[in-house]
């Protein structure tokens, strides 16, 4: 039995889930989430959980059964406290700003790189080398961090780029002179 799947998904107080013909649609503060989950699955919502249950125990029902899991669970999670990517800018001249919702990056191409976010995401500037990016869907926050990452990532020799929060960058050694 899956370790993860077999784990209750508790759903707190505000939070209405509905299950229809395989589409998990969560409901909350932070906004609402639709996902489709795999036929084979079973999802049921008993005394204010919900348990995901798998038909067999076939691998490809074992593989799914963890994963349906920790996909309503997100879901959950981020309807009620949300999720959030923070980013930091190191280099000589590297910086971010807000034009409106955009998020402008200036890090040393010959043109500024900006970025529009998806519907309900929230990119935040707190300082000019810091970002944060906020939403209630775990996929589109991580995936837009990513992008943004990739603009510029931290190099080996002298660290700069876009780095998330608390990575470290593994640096090398530079040519040795005579």
């Amino acid at each position: 039995m899956s370790r993860i799947g077999k784990m209750p998904i508790p759903i707190p107080q505000g939070v209405q889930v509905t299950i229809v013909d395989q589409m998990v649609k969560v409901k909350g503060p932070k906004g609402e989430l639709v996902q489709k989950i795999h036929q084979d699955m079973n999802v049921a919502i008993e005394d204010n959980v919900i348990n995901v249950t798998r038909p067999s125990d076939h691998r490809d029902h074992r593989a799914l059964h963890g994963l349906t899991r920790s996909l309503i669970a997100n879901m959950v999670t981020g309807v009620t406290e949300g999720f959030e990517k923070k980013l930091e800018l190191v280099g000589t001249g590297y910086r971010a700003a807000k034009s409106g919702s955009k998020l402008v990056l200036t890090v040393g191409y010959s043109h500024p790189v900006e970025f529009e976010p998806p519907a309900g995401i929230e990119i935040e500037v707190p300082s000019p080398v810091s970002i944060v990016i906020k939403g209630a869907d775990k996929q589109v926050v991580g995936e837009l961090a990513a992008n943004v990452r990739a603009v510029r990532p931290p190099e080996p020799y002298l660290g700069k780029g876009i780095r998330y929060s608390g990575e470290k960058v593994r640096r090398k050694v530079g040519k040795s002179g005579k």
